[in-house]
């Protein structure tokens, strides 16, 4: 094997391993993210929790994966709508997230919480007051 096929050789190879590592700032594993779910208008939706503002999808740009893996029942008891079906709620989504870019990968589960909840969290104070639920 030539010198170049080989240097080709583990260069593909190496590719291929960093194609499967996560990127650095991505979690591995899912993790329970609880906050203020907002979906103001269609295919707009982010997450705010104690952590900041989380970006899940941007219409006509980014949608992370999974969101149809969300109940309707998120959507219904306790959903505040602000704009005909759009609106928000408190809740917790199972979710992988990239931390670098602030945006939710991958949604793999949710489930609402009464607002109260959201509303007493002094770390969503912010995101309340400033008209961002």
């Amino acid at each position: 094997m030539s010198g170049f096929s080989r240097n080709a050789a583990a260069l593909l190879c190496v590719s291929a391993i960093c194609a499967l590592a996560p990127s650095p700032g991505l979690s591995a594993e899912p993790q329970l993210r609880c906050g203020i779910l907002s979906n103001p208008t269609p295919a707009n939706w982010w997450l705010t929790d104690r952590d900041g503002e989380w970006t899940i999808g941007a219409q006509g740009g980014y949608q992370a994966k999974g969101l149809d893996a969300l109940p309707a029942a998120l959507f219904e008891e306790g959903w505040v709508r602000t704009n005909g079906y759009y609106g928000y709620r408190c809740a917790c989504l199972k979710v992988t997230v990239d931390n670098k870019t602030r945006r939710v990968e991958q949604v793999f589960s949710g489930f609402g919480k009464p607002m109260r909840i959201c509303r007493a969290d002094r770390a969503l104070q912010r995101a309340l007051v400033s008209g961002n639920p």
